[in-house]
């Protein structure tokens, strides 16, 4: 019994000295102030079910960035990823509270291009970012997405809802047709892209035909991932004052509706990868057999296969077999 107490103690050690080596790392664009102010923000927002209200409500956060320096230099930017590289690092995640927001002296589009630039032949093998809002995804972006040699096909559009009326009270200044038109033009320019997003049921004043509105959305894009959210009140914020206040019960069914409409897509998405070939890049051992790696696909699905400590960090051609719900067993190829 203490010996397998032992050994349980150090695969965990070892699974913890695997993610302290960094191989994916976050690179935020904010100035440090931003995100001290906005954190602590967030840190007051937040209790079980926040998160929603943390995403649905912007007009929260607002104001926050006035009199502050929102972003970084691009040249101390660039440093962290040179280091990054110099130490390991094989993909970097770009962080911002909407990165279309970037204001160091160029615009986002021109900083990633950079970026991409700069990791060729460095050992960073993977570029992603996020958030980007909806509203301010520009032509520009896409075109630099769709030349970039290390810049992965994904991304993350949060829709919150597909009601004009419903997105005009979230404050979120784009429309049904305007979020479809954006879906549209990076499946035009990526084919292979993966699209996820973020939808909240029940928001304050939410009809039957508002909610109709989002699972039209939801079939029309077919989104690999969405990440879902059931409204909850919180006193302070303006929807809080609403008093169109969405019946709970009625909320719960049109969740559960969402979801089986969205989980089947996602499956069907899934499951056209079976039997083909991709790059994974191996990030650590798996947490629930220890003869598995685990790693992601460029566009983010997570990818199981028989493989060694050896190999973490590596990126290898994996031949895709059995789709387990959101994730795949794989065979390495050797």
């Amino acid at each position: 019994i203490d010996r397998r107490k032992e050994v349980w103690t150090e695969r965990q050690e070892e699974r913890k000295r695997l993610r302290e080596e960094k191989i994916v790392r976050g690179v935020n664009l904010d100035s440090t102030r931003l995100q001290e102010e906005t954190g602590r923000r967030e840190e007051e927002l937040a209790e079980p079910e926040g998160e929603q209200e943390r995403r649905r409500e912007p007009e929260d956060l607002a104001g926050l960035t006035e009199d502050l320096e929102r972003s970084r230099r691009p040249e101390d930017i660039y440093e962290e990823i040179k280091r990054s590289a110099a130490e390991g690092v094989k993909e970097i995640m770009l962080l911002g509270q909407n990165v279309n927001s970037y204001d160091g002296g160029i615009r986002f589009p021109e900083l990633l291009k950079n970026i991409d630039g700069i990791t060729k032949g460095s050992g960073i093998e993977r570029i992603r970012f996020m958030t980007s809002h909806p509203k301010d995804l520009s032509d520009e972006l896409i075109d630099v997405m769709a030349g970039g040699e290390s810049i992965c096909r994904q991304f993350h559009l949060p829709m919150q809802s597909g009601s004009d009326a419903i997105l005009k009270r979230m404050n979120r200044h784009y429309d049904k047709h305007a979020f479809m038109e954006k879906a549209d033009k990076l499946k035009s320019a990526m084919p292979d892209i993966s699209l996820s997003t973020d939808i909240i049921v029940g928001f304050p004043g939410e009809t039957e035909r508002d909610f109709e509105d989002t699972l039209d959305v939801v079939r029309y894009v077919r989104f690999d991932a969405a990440y879902t959210f059931i409204y909850s009140k919180r006193n302070g914020t303006p929807a809080a004052s609403y008093t169109d206040q969405v019946d709970e019960a009625l909320v719960k069914d049109r969740f559960d509706r969402l979801l089986e409409l969205q989980n089947g897509i996602a499956h069907e998405n899934l499951s056209r990868l079976t039997g083909t070939t991709g790059r994974v890049l191996f990030e650590s051992i798996s947490e629930y057999d220890d003869s598995l790696i685990t790693g992601k696909l460029d566009s983010g699905v997570t990818v199981h296969a028989k493989g060694d400590i050896s190999m973490i960090g590596e990126i290898h051609d994996v031949r895709l077999l059995e789709c387990r719900g959101f994730y795949y067993i794989g065979e390495v190829i050797e």
